[in-house]
């Protein structure tokens, strides 16, 4: 068995060994978000009930609700929630790259991406929806998603080679991405193309370290490409800092003004701060997304 496949397997094994831990952490922030969330819910064909409302003269009587409207002089209609299962891929970028942490967080980029993806499974899970791990499993309607896809995690880390297939994807599913997306540019632009291509409608979520962000190096530093383990030595890192930080200004511009022209998400989220603030964007995004699918319908 040669190198490659060697460490491939070795971290594969890390992270199952992880797997509870973080799946224990994405329930905790799943359930800090459901603290805080008031829901948007929309009434439609369903069989969980809503809420009560005044009858309206010119409805049809068999939608009053006779046991409720006898307990006063006014008639009541039972609203159902609207349900209609939709289907959700989510993808967590797992390769080298992601397994770093600086001093500056406490955690590194793949166990954030793999909680906030674990979380948001069992957010949509909740809600009835179809949940999938793009390129790794098939989407599955139960209320245990998030854990059944935290046992597919660790397979997925062993096939990990950056953006994620499009396979499988069909016209009006949603796709979140969590990675830091500094692969090179036609690679995120063939992914985000063959999501547009399948009429699916995709969220980018940047994970990203905070020293990464703010490229604090300064003197003789040694860069090393955890892909390729290609090293590289500067004298004045700090000459770099400007240009650096201006690309990565170039790729985020680029990408949002894509989302936004797409009607799609981009949001910028850094391991130093809460996991519940991308996951809360998120959940009204698609939470807005759903309303108007109910609204339509």
């Amino acid at each position: 068995m040669d190198r490659p496949t060697l460490r491939s397997l070795s971290e594969a094994k890390g992270i199952a060994a992880a797997m509870p831990d973080l799946l224990i952490e994405a329930r905790r922030v799943a359930n800090v978000v459901l603290a805080g969330w008031h829901g948007r819910r929309t009434s439609g064909r369903g069989e969980t009930f809503w809420q009560f409302r005044p009858f309206t003269t010119g409805e049809a009587a068999d939608t009053i609700d006779w046991r409720r409207s006898a307990r006063d002089e006014h008639l009541y209609v039972r609203e159902m929630e609207w349900e209609a299962a939709h289907t959700l891929w989510l993808w967590a970028d797992l390769t080298a790259s992601m397994d770093f942490r600086s001093r500056l967080a406490s955690v590194t980029k793949r166990d954030r991406a793999v909680v906030l993806t674990l979380a948001l499974a069992e957010l949509l899970a909740a809600a009835g929806e179809r949940i999938g791990l793009l390129a790794s499993s098939d989407p599955i309607l139960a209320r245990n998603a998030a854990e059944r896809l935290a046992a597919a995690v660790p397979h997925a880390e062993k096939t990990a080679a950056g953006l994620p297939a499009a396979h499988g994807l069909r016209r009006f599913a949603d796709v979140v991405l969590f990675g830091d997306f500094l692969d090179p540019l036609p690679d995120i632009e063939r992914t985000l193309d063959a999501v547009l291509r399948a009429g699916a409608r995709a969220h980018l979520v940047q994970v990203i370290d905070p020293i990464e962000e703010t490229f604090p190096f300064a003197g003789r530093t040694e860069f090393v490409d955890p892909e390729t383990g290609t090293r590289h030595v500067v004298s004045r890192a700090e000459q770099y800092r400007d240009e650096y930080r201006q690309r990565l200004a170039a790729l985020r511009d680029y990408l949002r003004t894509l989302c936004r022209r797409l009607d799609w998400t981009f949001i910028v989220h850094r391991t130093d701060q809460p996991a519940t603030t991308p996951l809360l964007a998120l959940h009204a995004r698609l939470a807005d997304r759903q309303a108007t699918v109910g609204r339509a319908a």
